[in-house]
């Protein structure tokens, strides 16, 4: 199974792995940085031995990766994995910001439904079935969310189920919230973030959150 190191070192942008597998342009690796769309998260982007990756994806708990070639590839092969070093770190902290949003609003508004997500490296997406305008919110959702930024809070990350791969992410004294993406070490990377209000239908309401600035690697 492939060892999955983008969770253990979500800022590394390159990593020297071997081939474990290729069946035509897709092939697996013994470990990986290189991150497969899940919970809404969108897939890293980048190379595997040079080669562009297409497409990559969950298949169970391994993960498997299809390239633009694998012309000249074998198993047992090294290769270097290298990703957007700058997109990751985008995505890291838009999903950390969703998420924040997300926990937030379910505190303000009990009971509301999320019924969707997305986030991408431009900005992210919760949507909600609720009847009312959520822009309400915003005023003292943007006020707490700075809040927990501006403390520079420690984001712990870890499994809740090591076998089954289930992982949370935690602020001590504020929250524990299952989740499985890429997150930064602390709240106050993340920056400041706008929040705005789409209405995609009737009872559904959408929250798009960005970050103020563009994501720079570290």
């Amino acid at each position: 199974m492939t060892a999955k190191q983008f969770w253990d070192a979500p800022y590394l942008s390159r990593l020297d792995t071997r081939l474990t597998g290729i069946e035509g342009d897709w092939v697996r690796v013994a470990q990986t940085i290189f991150y497969a769309q899940s919970g809404g998260q969108e897939s890293d982007t980048g190379t595997i031995g040079g080669r562009r990756v297409v497409e990559a994806r969950k298949d169970g708990l391994d993960l498997a990766y299809r390239l633009d070639s694998s012309e000249g590839l074998a198993e047992g092969m090294p290769v270097r994995i290298e990703i957007d070093a700058e997109r990751r770190l985008a995505l890291m902290k838009l999903h950390f910001a969703a998420e924040l949003a997300l926990e937030l609003t379910t505190r303000m508004v009990p009971g509301i439904e999320k019924i969707g997500a997305h986030i991408a490296a431009d900005k992210a997406r919760v949507d909600f079935a609720f009847e009312d305008n959520i822009a309400a919110l915003f005023p003292a959702l943007q006020a707490e969310i700075a809040r927990i930024i501006a403390a520079d809070l420690p984001i712990e990350s870890a499994f809740s189920d090591p076998a089954a791969q289930r992982r949370f992410w935690h602020i001590e004294g504020f929250a524990r919230v299952p989740c499985g993406g890429t997150h930064p070490r602390r709240t106050g990377e993340v920056g400041a973030v706008s929040l705005k209000r789409k209405n995609v239908g009737k009872g559904k309401e959408r929250m798009e959150i960005r970050l103020a600035a563009p994501a720079k690697a570290v």
